[in-house]
């Protein structure tokens, strides 16, 4: 039974993290549009670290909806300040990364990074409720699956709130202080309603997911903001654009060939 609640959890975070990539992220690699702004490599790599970064939040997330099941306000502080500052010191380390850090498309990295730990708390959300016996309802799998999807969001947007950016399109500059404040505030929802009862379990994830959908449109702007890589050679005309803007092995050019000839 464990197995099988961690394989059909574990297929959920996958799912929900891996569609937010998928549509949001995707939206910017070609060919949707002409050169893909991030790379890619960078992007699945900063996906990964976030899904081990994920495992021990998601043991604190695990102390923070026990403790207030039992009533234990130091395990509720100790799991709260988990969650949320091992997000965000993950994000932090990462944009200042040598690696991931230092480029315009930083901002990709970032809520790749958060996607990961989104989808390894959705499988603990799952998991633990396939887990346990006796409790197998058709509300309570849809409250599960509604969870999971509020935490997927609630990351990927607090990894959109914690980039310090002020552009045309984005108003705000934010920062690790009010992404902090946001999902602390999120988590503890998410936590309390899971023992108010069954308004309190359906409300506080409905409640968690459309201000993180608020959270992450105010900021979607960041994403569209980031400009193409400079450098690459235009493909040729007629030639689509290669995937992930690699477009310096592109097809040969026969024009060339023409020029050397005798």
């Amino acid at each position: 039974m464990v197995v099988a609640s961690l394989a059909v959890g574990g297929g959920v975070g996958i799912v929900l993290s891996g569609a937010f990539l998928w549509l949001e992220v995707g939206r910017y690699a070609a060919p949707q549009v002409p050169v893909t702004v991030f790379d890619e490599r960078k992007v699945f790599a900063a996906y990964t670290v976030g899904l081990f970064v994920g495992v021990p939040i998601a043991v604190a997330y695990y102390l923070l909806v026990y403790s207030l099941v039992s009533g234990g306000l130091f395990g509720t502080a100790l799991g709260l300040v988990g969650v949320v500052a091992g997000a965000e010191l993950a994000q932090r380390y990462l944009v200042r990364s040598r690696y991931w850090g230092g480029r315009a498309d930083v901002p990709f990295h970032a809520v790749s990074l958060r996607a990961g730990i989104g989808g390894i708390l959705a499988l603990t959300v799952v998991a633990l409720y396939l887990g346990t016996p006796g409790t197998l309802t058709a509300l309570g799998v849809v409250t599960a699956v509604l969870t999971a999807v509020a935490l997927v969001a609630l990351e990927v947007a607090g990894g959109l709130l914690s980039l310090r950016y002020q552009g045309s399109n984005v108003s705000r500059v934010g920062g690790p202080v009010p992404s902090a404040v946001f999902s602390a505030v999120a988590f503890f929802l998410l936590g309390i309603g899971s023992v108010a009862g069954l308004t309190g379990a359906l409300g506080a994830p409905i409640v968690v997911l459309a201000g993180s959908l608020l959270a992450y449109r105010g900021r979607r702007a960041i994403l569209a903001d980031v400009p193409p890589p400079t450098g690459a050679p235009a493909p040729l005309t007629g030639a689509r654009p290669l995937p992930f803007g690699r477009t310096t092995a592109g097809p040969k050019d026969d024009r060339a060939a023409e020029t050397r000839r005798p």
